[in-house]
Order: C-alpha cells, then structure tokens, then sequence
C-alpha cells in the first residue's frame, strides 16, 4: 500500500526518471539502413507506423542535400510525386494514397523503398519527413535524436567496396587490396622455390644411382 501510494504521487515525468522507462520510445518514422558507405549506391526503406487512431494519408520524405536520389519502388495504392531544385535534383518525395486505397490504418505500418547515391564524405545524413492524418494533423518528424518527434539517421562511413547503379561492388581500399596482392605474390614464390628444391632432390638421387 505505501509502495502503491508513492507510486501515484508520483507525475509521469518522475515515474520515467526513477525508473528509467522512456514512454515516448514508441515506434517513430525510421530509414535503413542506419549505417551506409561513402559514394555507394544504396537501396534506402523508410517505415512508416500509425500512432494515432485515425488513418496516415501522406508522408513527405526530404532527401538530404548531400544525398541524389534516384528512384521508387512502386506501391499498389499510393501515387509518388517528387518536387525538384532549380537545377533539376529531388529533394523532396511525396507518396499519397489514392482514392478508395491505400492509406495506413490503425495498428499498421508501411514501407516505401527508394535508391540513392550516398556522399562522397563520412559523417551523418538526416532524413526529415512528415506524416499526415485524415484529420488534418501532421507529425514532423524533424527533431534531434532527443526529441519527442526525431528523425532517423544514417551513418556514412568510409567505404572498403563501392556499390555502383547495378548492385556491382568493387574494392576501394587500395591498402588493403595491396597487402593482398602481396600476399598472393608471397605464395606464388613458395611454390616456386618449393618445385624447385624437389627438382634439385631429385635431379641429386639420379646422379647418385648413375654413379654407383
């Protein structure tokens, strides 16, 4: 009862402090992969929950500055529109659903995939979007990682292999691909001096026995 009673005095703030629960942690608008390679060309999916009661119409995705996008995956029910910079790059991407179909309800998520080419520099790209409901409501999902409404992020680190517009990877990592060519060039000599010093022994017990 006395456990039961300070519980209750206590506000939703001090609950979550005390006991370190984060109410707010539901499920928030994300793109994945959260980790990508300099200059790759990667397939981007942004998942989309309902938190409210009511239906998700519309989401408006910003492409960042550093990131060129290139293409959608189309999804049964929802149009894609795209709005441009003047020197024709998209930076920003709408999917709406169309009439009498789609939409995100109750309890549902959805997932919209899209290609991009990543920067050619580490660091951190942030992904703003913006969710519409039926009653007009918008969430904006713009805020930092602490917020109550953050966007997702996507680490770009230094790539090892570069994925080009058709799904080929290369090594990038001349370091690396050099200790490996070195690698391959100290076995080869093994072998060599190998065959070598069995041609000798050989070539040696054919001299003894010609001798005897």
């Amino acid at each position: 009862y006395v456990v039961a009673s300070a519980l209750t005095s206590l506000s939703a703030e001090k609950f979550v402090g005390v006991f370190g629960l984060n109410i707010s942690a539901s499920a928030h608008v994300t793109v994945k992969p959260a980790v990508s390679q300099t200059e790759s060309y990667e397939t981007y999916t942004m998942k989309v929950p309902n938190e409210k009661d009511i239906l998700t119409n519309k989401v408006v995705l910003v492409i960042p500055k550093e990131v060129t996008f290139y293409n959608y995956q189309p999804i049964p029910g929802w149009k894609v529109t795209t709005d441009k910079t003047k020197d024709d790059k998209i930076e920003r991407v709408t999917w709406e659903k169309e009439k009498n179909a789609g939409g995100i309800d109750v309890g549902q998520f959805q997932q919209f995939s899209f290609d991009a080419k990543n920067p050619d520099k580490e660091g951190s790209i942030d992904w703003d979007a913006y969710q519409y409901y039926e009653d007009k409501s918008i969430v904006e999902w713009t805020g930092d990682s602490d917020s109550d409404s953050p966007h997702s992020q996507t680490t770009i680190e230094k790539a090892a292999e570069k994925t080009d517009s058709h799904g080929h990877t290369k090594v990038t990592d001349t370091k690396d691909s050099g200790k490996e060519s070195t690698n391959n060039t100290n076995t080869i000599a093994l072998w060599v001096i190998s065959g070598l010093a069995l041609l000798a022994s050989v070539m040696a017990i054919v001299l003894s026995t010609r001798k005897k």
